[in-house]
């Protein structure tokens, strides 16, 4: 080798290695191929008898792939080559699930599970195509039912349905999409990690408190961890603003006066007005601005029976004897709750009212009074109870730490159907559990609040959100995979994941992207870091703060 193939070695190893401390390049590069046919009768041999291969297709690369549910109705299109695998598994005598694996030919040696939303039942398929463009083996569960998200009717008299709901359906589907794949490929799985958002939050909690063999990272994001409190203060929210002709109820089109009212307020009070809230906590929000006087339209004000439903929505929910119960919506997310809590509809939000009758009180939901029989003790059933074991509220996470997991949990401000504050209050209650322990708590656990961004995805005006998330790829279009024009552990939360488990290297900043329109052709609008709670990102105060380089990330105490 003469001096000149030396020199462009050198300088070849070198940007390298800058790009990977950087964050900027890929983690992962070797692949491996199937070794298997993809087919029921080849497939079947390694499984137990109480699971049946319903369907192993092969999908040639840009093919199609559509086992439509109500949650997830749009087909997977733009497909890398791959096995499509369908497995019924029966999970006791009087229940049942189903998990579907896509295998693609080109496997990058890992293994992905996507999960769900709400109460609904059916198959990921959305997200497990965005893993398999990547590479990864993916996998999601039906949880064992077929519903929209809001309908948990599936569940009345069920009781072993509900716990495959809330995480034996999850734990075995892992076990046996694990099984099939190194079978499949005749090769051993390096890593395994799930990222999913909501409902999929929750299961990848869940899994790591109860399993924390199964994952080796999970991304959860706005995790509906806190089932048994989460779901009646949907229905109580609801009790607050009812009923229609209360003079303190508030009518669905007073929720944008609301919105850019509490915009004009606090986007101001970080230093910067540009259509984000960077800090709902710290806004002093002053709700007499929206007054109605004599001479205002009534249209675009509220009165003083509706400042105090608001105060309410924008407050702690507690109960007897001061007892904390669920953490208040935060400023910024009211456009977003205005939609989901139905507010003209005269019911409460279906995600209470089913939870309460359907899971707990096993009752129709045409049989339950919630006008007149809801109460603190309904709560209290809850947390005895805790239908088919869904609270992921096992805050001693020093098993998964302990075997080197890491895990990263964010959500955004901006949430209009699980606020903010329930993932703060899960933070505190980790730190509060470990610490004492002795436990080095980043080590394995960063925490993110992402401004503007809305349940998942999306965002408030122009505020980036987009950090290739659990749904959120395929919000932007079929066949998007990680951060166009930015694949790297920097702009992608999954590829952080990776780079901290497979290289040591923990993230800090995370870079929020924010497309033109959301549409990826339009190119990128703005950028800006997410910081590890407890730090914010701060703009230097004279580059653009469009750039992600005008800010840094800064604890404020």
């Amino acid at each position: 080798m003469n001096a000149s193939q030396l020199q462009t070695n050198w300088w070849s190893t070198l940007k390298t290695s800058a790009q990977s401390l950087l964050g900027l390049t890929p983690v992962f590069h070797s692949t491996a191929g199937p070794a298997l046919e993809c087919s029921p009768s080849a497939l079947s041999t390694f499984l137990p008898s109480h699971a049946t291969i319903t369907t192993a297709v092969a999908v040639p690369a840009n093919g199609t792939w559509s086992q439509p549910s109500p949650p997830f109705p749009n087909p997977a299109t733009g497909l890398p080559a791959l096995c499509a695998v369908t497995v019924n598994v029966i999970s006791s005598p009087s229940s049942s699930f189903n998990f579907g694996l896509f295998l693609p030919d080109e496997w990058n040696l890992r293994f992905m599970g996507s999960g769900n939303g709400g109460f609904g039942g059916g198959i990921n398929w959305n997200d497990m195509e965005t893993h398999a463009l990547s590479g990864f083996a993916s996998f999601s569960t039906d949880t064992g039912h077929t519903s929209r998200v809001v309908d948990a009717s599936w569940a009345l008299n069920n009781p072993e349905t509900q716990k495959d709901w809330g995480w034996r359906a999850m734990h075995d589907s892992v076990e046996l999409a694990k099984l099939l794949t190194q079978k499949y490929y005749g090769s051993k799985i390096k890593y395994s990690y799930f990222s999913s958002c909501s409902t999929g939050g929750r299961q990848g909690l869940k899994s790591i408190q109860m399993f924390p063999k199964d994952f080796d990272g999970v991304v959860s994001a706005a995790p509906a961890w806190w089932t048994s409190h989460l779901q009646p203060w949907h229905l109580v929210m609801g009790l607050w603003n009812l009923p229609l002709d209360a003079p303190h109820h508030i009518p669905a089109s007073l929720y944008a006066t609301i919105a850019a009212e509490v915009m004009k307020q606090c986007d101001p009070q970080d230093g910067l007005i540009d259509g984000i809230i960077s800090n709902p906590e710290a806004c002093t929000f002053y709700p007499e601005a929206l007054l109605c006087s004599p001479t205002s339209d009534k249209n675009e004000c509220l009165t003083a029976p509706q400042l105090k439903t608001l105060a309410k929505v924008f407050s702690d929910w507690v109960e007897t004897n001061n007892t904390f119960m669920f953490p208040h919506l935060s400023l910024g997310a009211e456009s977003q709750f205005g939609v989901f809590m139905n507010v003209d509809s005269g019911h409460p939000h279906p995600m209470g009212t089913t939870w309460v009758s359907n899971f707990l009180l096993n009752l129709s939901i045409t049989d339950y009074d919630w006008a007149s029989k809801f109460e603190f003790s309904t709560v209290k059933l809850g947390d005895e109870t805790n239908p088919g074991q869904a609270n992921a509220d096992d805050f001693d996470l020093s098993p998964f730490a302990a075997r080197g997991g890491k895990l990263i949990h964010y959500h955004g401000y901006s949430d209009g159907l699980i606020p903010a504050g329930s993932s703060i209050y899960l933070h505190q209650q980790i730190i509060r559990t470990l610490i004492p322990k002795g436990i080095s708590v980043p080590s394995f656990y960063k925490f993110y609040l992402i401004p503007g961004l809305l349940h998942c995805s999306g965002s408030i005006g122009d505020a980036p959100w987009y950090i290739a998330g659990g749904v959120q790829p395929a919000t932007l279009g079929a066949t998007v995979k990680s951060v166009p024009g930015f694949e790297d552990a920097r702009h992608d939360v999954v590829l952080a994941l990776m780079r901290w488990v497979e290289e040591g290297v923990a993230p800090e900043e995370l870079v929020a992207t924010k497309f033109v329109d959301d549409d990826v052709a339009k190119g990128v609008k703005r950028q800006r870091p997410v910081c590890p709670h407890p730090e914010q990102a701060r703009w230097d105060g004279k580059s653009d703060p469009d750039l992600a380089e005008s800010w840094s990330c800064k604890r404020l105490y």
